[in-house]
């Protein structure tokens, strides 16, 4: 469980802020950039092929990039093809495709807007281009040089205002509902805007919480919003109707109520029960100390919001928060790098990796249990992805642990009987 070396699965040229993992083409969507500031760095949008290799390792390969101009993408969602990426105060709507075409058949590339990637590598390897090939796979800014007979176009499709703060306007998060009928999005300003997806209509515009928002989640049904703020306050909606607020410290009666703020909220399916649904969310410090108190994780009823069980999990302050699709496993992300899988159903540690990144984690994804129709997760209990400031996207992967099938633990439980059966009729003649 101490400090040990991640791979890196992928180095682009610039900070990375979000990733995603599309189930439906099997493609990683990773995002950020250097912003408006003018040091050469750039602001795109990576599409990476994801393969397994053996049943552990992972491999990525950069198939496109869509340069975003001067504007980084702080935060995303993705659904049905389309990605809604937050930049400065707006959210920008892209729809990506995946294209595949058989080789030789002429050529793969598609152009549409100012986004294109040829089907076959951007150039054949040759003894002569190794150097430049290495160099290339270095930075993230080509493919790996193979034949490729898919290509990626993106369109741009709407921009809506997401958040008015006058001063610095940035959107924080987004989110399509579970049904992909909303676009859901807060900011520094405070205001939770919800859209009608794909119209583009709004739908409500109201001032959830007193300073910036933090993280939103939208429950299965779109029954429920919940939202997390800097003011101390999680807050439950439905539509724009407060419905209640959250008070995680009633859980520890010695906890006072503003020494810790919410940081993230997600939903969760509960394993094998179809009706159940979980709520998780993170509390850090408001304050640190030299001391660094420990941040906590909750878990509540997702339809009756009562308190089920709250965790510490460390002193390293958790910048992001994922969820399984399954319900089973949480991923943590720290400012420190570290990353950790915690067992949903417990809040058990399952796996850590001290300062794996450089600096703060931004994002987390888990692997799908099945991508492209093919199990992606080898022989893995569960596989995370995380991205941090530093440019590097990691996998981290928690293989299976052994077990015994039930017919052979009760065939040396048999085993066991019989030989104490035996042993006392030896030490005792005529016990039995």
């Amino acid at each position: 469980m101490g400090k040990r070396r991640v791979p890196d699965l992928y180095r682009a040229p610039f900070p990375l802020y979000s990733i995603k993992v599309d189930p439906k083409t099997g493609l990683v969507i990773t995002a950020g950039g250097g912003g408006a500031s003018k040091t050469g760095i750039k602001n795109a949008v990576h599409f990476l092929d994801l393969q397994l290799v053996g049943e552990h390792q992972y491999s990525a390969s950069l198939l496109h990039s869509h340069d975003t101009d001067t504007r980084a993408t702080m935060n995303m969602a993705v659904g049905d093809g389309v990605i809604a990426a937050g930049q400065d105060g707006t959210c920008c709507l892209m729809k990506f495709q995946l294209c595949t075409q058989a080789e030789g058949g002429g050529k793969a590339g598609a152009k549409t807007g100012n986004s294109v990637q040829q089907g076959s590598a951007r150039r054949r390897a040759g003894k002569g281009d190794k150097s430049e090939q290495d160099g290339a796979a270095a930075s993230g800014d080509t493919s790996d040089m193979k034949d490729e007979t898919s290509h990626i176009s993106v369109t741009g499709l709407a921009e809506v205002h997401s958040d008015l703060n006058p001063q610095d306007p940035l959107q924080k998060v987004v989110r399509f509902s579970p049904d992909l009928s909303l676009l859901l999005t807060g900011g520094t300003d405070g205001h939770i805007r919800v859209w009608e997806f794909p119209s583009l209509k709004k739908k409500f515009d109201f001032k959830a919480h007193e300073g910036e928002i933090e993280d939103l989640d939208m429950s299965p049904g779109n029954k429920h919003l919940v939202t997390v703020g800097r003011d101390f306050a999680c807050s439950v909606w439905s539509g724009n109707q407060l419905a209640m607020g959250l008070k995680w410290h009633e859980t520890l009666p010695q906890m006072a109520e503003k020494t810790y703020r919410y940081m993230a909220c997600r939903f969760g399916k509960v394993e094998d029960q179809k009706e159940a649904l979980r709520l998780y969310t993170v509390q850090i410090p408001h304050k640190r100390d030299r001391r660094p108190p420990p941040c906590y994780l909750t878990k509540w009823d997702g339809k009756s919001f009562l308190p089920m069980l709250t965790a510490p999990c460390g002193t390293e302050v958790i910048s992001s928060l994922a969820v399984s699709d399954s319900g089973t496993f949480l991923g943590l992300g720290t400012v420190t790098g570290s990353v950790a899988i915690y067992i949903a159903f417990s809040l058990q540690k399952l796996y850590y990796v001290k300062e794996s990144h450089g600096i703060v984690v931004t994002d987390l994804a888990f692997l799908p249990d099945v991508l492209k129709g093919k199990n992606i997760k080898g022989n893995n209990e569960t596989a995370m992805l995380s991205v941090a400031v530093d440019s590097r996207c990691q996998m981290h992967a928690v293989p299976n642990r052994r077990s015994f099938p039930v017919w052979l633990v009760l065939f040396f439980c048999g085993l066991i009987v019989v030989g104490l059966v035996l042993l006392l009729q030896y030490l005792f003649p005529g016990f039995i």
